[in-house]
């Protein structure tokens, strides 16, 4: 049976993720959904080690960010992020950020992301086995 593909990981808000009134910056939310997504490539077969030998990299195309409300030094995270569609040659991954204390949601994501052949950075076809392995979540 298919399944749908996802992941959750936690994060602690450091000092370094803030600025000066404590509050996380932009970049710090993405380097978060940077860490979801590489373990979500890791369940598709894609983890650290395989991507350095094989040299065949997910790049991200695309990114869209919605800021919904802040986090704060020391709040904890939690980042849900599943593959939400395949489409040709890219593939969709989706993010919600949550805040663990209360809930609420802080951020949601979507990136679409390509298979990049290096060192000649040239695209390559998605598996033709991936729209059988998983199946997607209703929009």
């Amino acid at each position: 049976m298919n399944e749908i593909l996802q992941i959750t990981s936690r994060e602690e808000v450091m000092f370094f993720d803030t600025d000066c009134g404590g509050v996380v910056h932009n970049l710090a939310y993405l380097r978060m959904i940077e860490t979801c997504r590489t373990r979500l490539a890791a369940k598709m077969g894609m983890d650290l080690r395989t991507m350095a030998d094989s040299q065949l990299f997910p790049v991200v195309v695309r990114t869209e960010v919605d800021y919904r409300l802040p986090a704060r030094l020391g709040d904890w995270l939690v980042i849900e992020g599943h593959l939400a569609e395949i489409d040709g040659a890219r593939f969709w991954c989706h993010f919600t950020m949550k805040r663990e204390i209360d809930g609420a949601t802080l951020v949601t994501a979507r990136q679409a992301l390509a298979l990049v052949q290096m060192p000649a950075g040239k695209p390559r076809r998605l598996p033709a086995d991936w729209k059988e392995k998983w199946t997607f979540p209703a929009k």
